[in-house]
């Protein structure tokens, strides 16, 4: 028969009242704490996590809801996510919506029905409808890279405005005027944050981008090859080339392959994320980097201060992070 919380109490002389403040991660004495422990391994006592979490109300659990499981930048936060909730007692209950805004909804209700304690979403749409009820409920909802139109949440972001912003003027200090940007999704934020970054800097130059050098991708390898194809032959004229997610930048590199177009002679070219990838082509790669380990800590950090109170749900606070860049050798002075 499995060991009982009365069976604590009877080895260690200790009242049921100390033994459940430690099992729900109370404070008790130091010497209390001792004796609980050995007890507890020496009674080989485990801990029913469901009949705690109806009776504390929490699960000690955190969904997580992503666009693409596949998706190389998702997974890097969610392995950063992870080790952070695991550190202070949480599990993760992940949920992939192929970047459907319909199944992120579904996402959320599954979630909530779970009784997740709190959320973490990448979104793959711009309204937050859905987690309207959640957030109801007092529970935590910390959005990653991508920020709601219509709901306030708890959100990291990084900064991706001035992230294309400095690619294009890279290209311009390198004397390129006819700049192509293979942009995402219309209504995505962090797509039209980089579109944002894009036109500004052309503002700054005191020039206007052709809108024919702009096209709208779908944040998949096989979408960024169609921009690439559909940049060249409709810009005979375009010097460079600014891909503004790494599964585009792949799609983009493979179809300039294809098309036996020569990097930089023929056409410079800034990619986005994934340093390994950067490094393998040939030539190297000159790319906008994410900080997405840290994303990932100062996301699951902010969740876990909601969750223990460090932060009250009246206070909604938004991170924004800075990007880097990486030189290589795509990046030809006219």
């Amino acid at each position: 028969m499995a060991a009982t919380i009365k069976d604590i109490a009877k080895k260690t002389g200790l009242g049921l009242a100390t033994i459940s403040s430690y099992l729900n991660g109370g404070n008790v004495r130091e010497k209390n704490r001792i004796k609980i422990e050995e007890a507890i391994q020496e009674l080989h006592f485990e801990v029913n996590e469901v009949a705690r979490g109806l009776k504390t109300n929490k699960t000690k659990i955190v969904g997580i809801i992503i666009p693409e499981l596949n998706n190389i930048f998702c997974a890097e936060i969610i392995t950063e996510v992870e080790d952070v909730l695991r550190n202070h007692g949480y599990a993760a209950m992940i949920c992939d919506c192929r970047t459907d805004s319909g199944r992120e909804a579904e996402a959320v209700d599954f979630l909530d029905k779970r009784r997740v304690d709190g959320l973490l979403v990448i979104p793959s749409g711009s309204s937050g409808k859905h987690v309207a009820a959640f957030l109801k409920k007092n529970k935590p909802v910390v959005l990653i890279d991508r920020d709601y139109r219509d709901v306030m949440c708890d959100c990291v972001l990084v900064d991706n405005r001035g992230a294309v912003r400095d690619a294009v003027r890279r290209l311009l200090y390198a004397k390129h005027r006819n700049i192509g940007l293979i942009a995402g999704p219309e209504g995505m934020y962090t797509a039209e944050e980089r579109l944002k970054g894009y036109e500004a800097a052309f503002k700054e130059a005191g020039l206007t981008p052709s809108e024919r050098l702009v096209i709208r991708g779908d944040y998949t390898i096989s979408g960024g090859a169609g921009c690439m194809r559909a940049l060249v032959e409709r810009n005979p004229d375009m010097t460079a080339v600014i891909a503004s997610n790494y599964e585009m930048t792949m799609g983009a590199i493979v179809e300039a392959h294809e098309m036996e177009l020569k990097i930089p002679e023929q056409l410079s070219f800034v990619g986005f994320d994934n340093l390994d990838f950067a490094r393998a082509c040939v030539p190297r790669l000159s790319i906008v980097t994410q900080p997405t380990r840290e994303i990932g800590r100062r996301a699951a950090r902010l969740m876990i201060q909601k969750l223990t109170g460090e932060l009250p749900p009246e206070i909604i606070k938004s991170e924004r992070l800075k990007t880097g860049f990486v030189e290589g050798r795509t990046i030809r002075m006219r």
